[in-house]
């Protein structure tokens, strides 16, 4: 099953190759995009049906991504908001995991690892109608 996901880039380039990479993996289905921190929460939170992953990046046009994973800390378990940023440090993951963000990664180094998360996700995930497997929550195993 595709997951309905979100992207929230300011780097056009970025945002255009993960989106054909992960539509091209079959497990991605892109919802929209935004390349600021308002605009980004502000549609996650008032389409809060809508979509099943957000990934975001931390220095925005406008804002941070930070602050749209605040904007979101209370949504659906099933829900993952991942964090993807050339600036990921210890304290960084650490503040993302308070947070309650599903997954870090960095995208010098990691972009293989986001494309096997999207993928074991999109195959795990349940939708209200029962559809699929349920995906754990991270945040629950702690």
């Amino acid at each position: 099953m595709k997951m309905r996901a979100y992207f929230i880039e300011d780097n056009e380039t970025i945002r255009e190759h993960l989106i054909d990479t992960l539509e091209g993996l079959s497990c991605v289905q892109l919802v929209g995009t935004a390349d600021t921190e308002e605009e980004g929460a502000d549609w996650l939170s008032r389409n809060s049906s809508d979509w099943d992953l957000a990934i975001v990046d931390l220095f925005l046009k406008q804002g941070t991504g930070l602050g749209i994973v605040k904007a979101c800390r209370y949504r659906n378990p099933e829900q993952k908001m991942v964090v993807l940023s050339n600036h990921v440090s210890r304290e960084i993951r650490s503040r993302c995991a308070q947070l309650g963000v599903d997954a870090v990664f960095d995208k010098s180094t990691e972009l293989e690892a986001l494309m096997q998360y999207c993928v074991s996700a999109s195959e795990k995930l349940e939708r209200p109608d029962g559809r699929g497997a349920a995906l754990p929550n991270p945040r629950s195993l702690h």
